[in-house]
């Protein structure tokens, strides 16, 4: 009986991390890929999205060329799962273009606009609702503040023609054609949108924040059938997109906790 083998995709916030592991979870191969991160003024911290997304094919087609000249059979590798740096996010047009740069986690941009959410009062509802502070680590604040300084980004937005997603959601479209637009639960809990209660996206602060006709991505539990992919061409077979998580969702997880 032929070995099946799953590959792992770590997209974190200086490299991306791909590990192949066999049936019995041993890691057969492993490679990682450095990513360069942009500190502007503003406090602003922005990656490029097609860097990202280049950044993760190079990690990949390493760690199967590694995998093949070590004895391994690529073609037994029946699925694939990717954790990701969690607050960051891009916005893009449904051809799969950035609309702007990928806004890190990291950045700051967006203080002004969480001293005034919680001069409106929100405090309270947003905790409440999301189970999150508002803080500029957190998705949401910092797509206002595109929202609100970038015409081209509102203009789109308001037009029902930009797609919002972290990390994680960025590469499930690329790596299928557009064909999926989704995330998983703990994505979707860091980005101050996500109703934890009701494991849905909140319309009440959308509706506050003025991002109604965002287009969001399909939620769905961590481990779920997210899609197909032959990672642009580095396989010849599709294998499943089988798991998408968090980083540190991932890593709690991981350590049984």
């Amino acid at each position: 009986m032929q070995e099946s083998y799953i590959l792992a995709i770590d997209q974190g916030t200086s490299s991306t991390k791909t590990i192949i592991f066999d049936a019995q979870g041993i890691a057969r191969f492993k490679a990682t890929e450095a990513l360069h991160t942009h500190y502007l003024d503003g406090n602003r911290v922005e990656q490029e999205p097609e860097v990202i997304y280049q950044n993760v094919l190079t990690s990949v087609e390493r760690c199967l060329e590694g995998f093949k000249l070590n004895g391994g059979d690529v073609e037994q590798i029946k699925a694939c799962g990717i954790s990701n740096q969690r607050e960051t996010f891009v916005l893009w047009e449904k051809s799969g273009k950035p609309l702007y740069n990928a806004v890190v986690w990291q950045c700051k941009r967006s203080v002004e606009v969480c001293d005034r959410l919680k001069g409106e009062g929100l405090k309270a509802k947003i905790n409440q609702k999301t189970g999150l502070i508002i803080d500029p680590y957190f998705s949401g604040t910092k797509v206002i503040w595109l929202y609100e300084n970038e015409p081209l980004i509102k203009e789109a937005v308001d037009r029902g023609e930009a797609y919002f997603g972290n990390v994680d959601t960025w590469l499930l479209y690329k790596m299928t054609g557009g064909k999926s637009f989704m995330t998983d639960y703990t994505n979707a809990s860091r980005t101050m949108f996500f109703n934890l209660k009701e494991l849905k996206w909140d319309q009440e602060l959308l509706g506050y924040f003025e991002l109604t006709n965002l287009n969001l991505p399909e939620l769905k539990p961590s481990s779920y059938h997210f899609g197909q992919t032959k990672l642009n061409g580095l396989l010849d077979h599709e294998i499943s997109i089988s798991a998408m998580i968090g980083d540190s969702h991932a890593a709690a997880f991981g350590e049984g906790c």
